[in-house]
């Protein structure tokens, strides 16, 4: 049977290092840290899913909308 995990700390992009950027820069999308952290978009992905953080939009703040749109009634 295959084993599932590893025991192998991260390489290449340190926990502390996303956390800073994520407490930072809350609302950024994933190729943005990619930039900043010097890796690759599903590196990024793996990490936060690693460290237990999603990442859900506040619709009113996201930066893919107009002022206009970001007006949502709830």
């Amino acid at each position: 049977m295959p084993k599932i995990t590893r025991n192998k700390a991260p390489t290449k992009i340190p926990n502390e290092a996303l956390l800073k950027d994520v407490e930072q820069y809350p609302d950024d999308y994933m190729y943005e840290r990619a930039q900043r952290l010097g890796c690759s978009k599903s590196g990024i992905e793996s990490a936060l899913k690693r460290l237990g953080i999603s990442q859900r939009k506040d619709l009113r703040a996201s930066k893919s909308l107009s002022d206009e749109k970001s007006d949502i009634s709830e």
